[in-house]
């Protein structure tokens, strides 16, 4: 089937609301065809986020707000399924901002194509990934390694997955992640038992989202305005030519 033309972005390190406000941008400017469909790479740093499915409970938040002042971790409800997870570095998250009109307007597809793309990284890797229905994400047995959260408006997808590659693991335990009470987390560096960094792993993942989404990524133009900044002569981030 025909690829579409889409970009690429790596907003290197960006705070979680920093890169919140950007996905809310792009996908306006998706939707009003001012940019092609856009897949944006970052690590946040440390950061819960918590989804509709909690419908707004936090009751799978084990920390008080001053343990997660101490800690150093934020706290953002959001618009996005699932419940809640943590970010940080050592973690690649992606979020593809693409029109889902061309993906067949099927989230539940969206969602297997997105563990799809994580289960072929793994498999770079040696590392078995699969699915565990009804749950979303890719767990190797029965610990999660990537975890998978979409919104969509206007069938514009916003927000998307987070794959542990060297993930400290430990801030997991203030929370339930997902709302799953039997099941573990784990990343990819544990997986192999040896040092493995996003940088690594980024030409992969990329590589096999292009394919399941069927998007030819190529990096955004050098000189590019933020979408709603029309005017700035700034670019949000850095970029390479091309996608490997």
């Amino acid at each position: 089937m025909a690829t579409k033309q889409a970009w690429l972005v790596d907003l290197g390190h960006l705070s979680y609301g920093e890169a919140w406000a950007w996905q809310r941008r792009a996908a306006e400017a998706v939707w009003r065809r001012e940019w092609p469909d856009t897949v944006a790479l970052v690590e946040h740093p440390p950061v819960y986020t918590i989804g509709r499915a909690a419908h707004g409970s936090r009751g799978n938040l084990l920390l008080d707000p001053a343990e997660l002042q101490v800690r150093g971790i934020e706290l953002y409800e959001v618009d996005r399924g699932g419940d809640i997870t943590y970010h940080g570095p050592g973690q690649i998250v992606a979020y593809p901002i693409i029109d889902l009109n061309d993906q067949g307007r099927d989230l539940h597809r969206y969602l297997r194509n997105l563990e799809e793309a994580v289960m072929r990284t793994l498999a770079e890797w040696n590392i078995q990934g699969m699915r565990s229905p009804p749950h979303t994400g890719v767990w190797v047995g029965t610990d999660k390694v990537a975890a998978i959260g979409v919104k969509a408006s206007h069938w514009i997808s916003q927000h998307g997955l987070a794959l542990n590659v060297c993930t400290n693991l430990d801030p997991f335990q203030g929370i339930v992640p997902c709302g799953i009470r039997d099941k573990g987390v784990t990343s990819m560096e544990r997986c192999l038992g040896r040092p493995i960094t996003p940088d690594d792993v980024k030409p992969s993942l990329i590589r096999h989202l292009g394919e399941v989404l069927r998007l030819d990524l190529a990096w955004a133009p050098p000189v590019l305005v933020a979408p709603g900044e029309h005017g700035s002569r700034r670019p949000p981030v850095e970029r390479r030519e091309r996608a490997e």
